[in-house]
């Protein structure tokens, strides 16, 4: 019988956030193919869905995509907890069409973001010209977006204090590395907290408010 409870359990938790837990499927079949990749094939591989300078000049579409389908490092369990701590949680309180909307703008705009600073340094000689072919795969723009539009989540006044903890987390590396994955990451927080519009909905009463329930 506690079995039963605990996979019923289960069950009914990935149901609430079906989203979450299909990309995590995806993330697993993707993780499992690398680790049976060479290390030379593999690394051709990602940059070849990579959303570097060059691969974005030609195939945008295709690896903002497939950019958000593959970790590098190959680590999966990791992804499990923070999925279900915060993409599941999203997903739950927008539902899986705005949670997906949040994910969108906070993996293509930082994207763009932090590929756009790359390139205004390869211009002005302050990075090197083969940056352009840069590795740039993974999941933590669309995360980062999601962990702050959690904000309007959290009920006052733990709304403010979880908001400056989100910011000093992701502004930290920004300060101390100054790489454009770090700026990437900072984008998409401000992305992240910009989704207001996202999460407003309108109550029974016809006024427009924020859910936090």
């Amino acid at each position: 019988m506690r079995i039963y409870r605990v996979v019923h359990g289960v069950r009914v938790h990935v149901r609430g956030a079906p989203g979450t837990y299909v990309w995590l499927g995806i993330l697993f079949v993707t993780t499992v193919a690398l680790q049976h990749m060479s290390p030379e094939f593999e690394g051709e591989f990602l940059r070849q869905r990579s959303t570097n300078i060059h691969e974005l000049s030609s195939n945008p579409v295709r690896v903002l995509v497939a950019s958000a389908m593959w970790i590098d490092g190959g680590h999966w369990l990791p992804y499990v907890v923070v999925y279900s701590l915060f993409h599941a949680q999203a997903e739950r309180w927008l539902g899986t069409a705005r949670w997906l909307v949040v994910c969108v703008a906070a993996h293509v705009l930082a994207t763009l973001v932090g590929e756009g600073a790359l390139l205004w340094g390869i211009r002005y000689g302050m990075v090197p010209a083969s940056a352009v072919n840069t590795l740039d795969v993974g999941v933590s723009y669309a995360l980062a977006g999601v962990v702050a539009v959690l904000v309007y989540r959290v009920p006052r006044p733990w709304r403010f204090v979880y908001g400056f903890v989100v910011l000093v987390v992701y502004a930290v590396p920004l300060v101390t590395g100054r790489t454009f994955t770090d700026l990437g990451h900072f984008a998409s927080v401000l992305i992240g907290f910009g989704c207001y519009p996202v999460v407003k909905v309108r109550n029974p009463k016809g006024t427009v408010g924020v859910s936090v329930g």
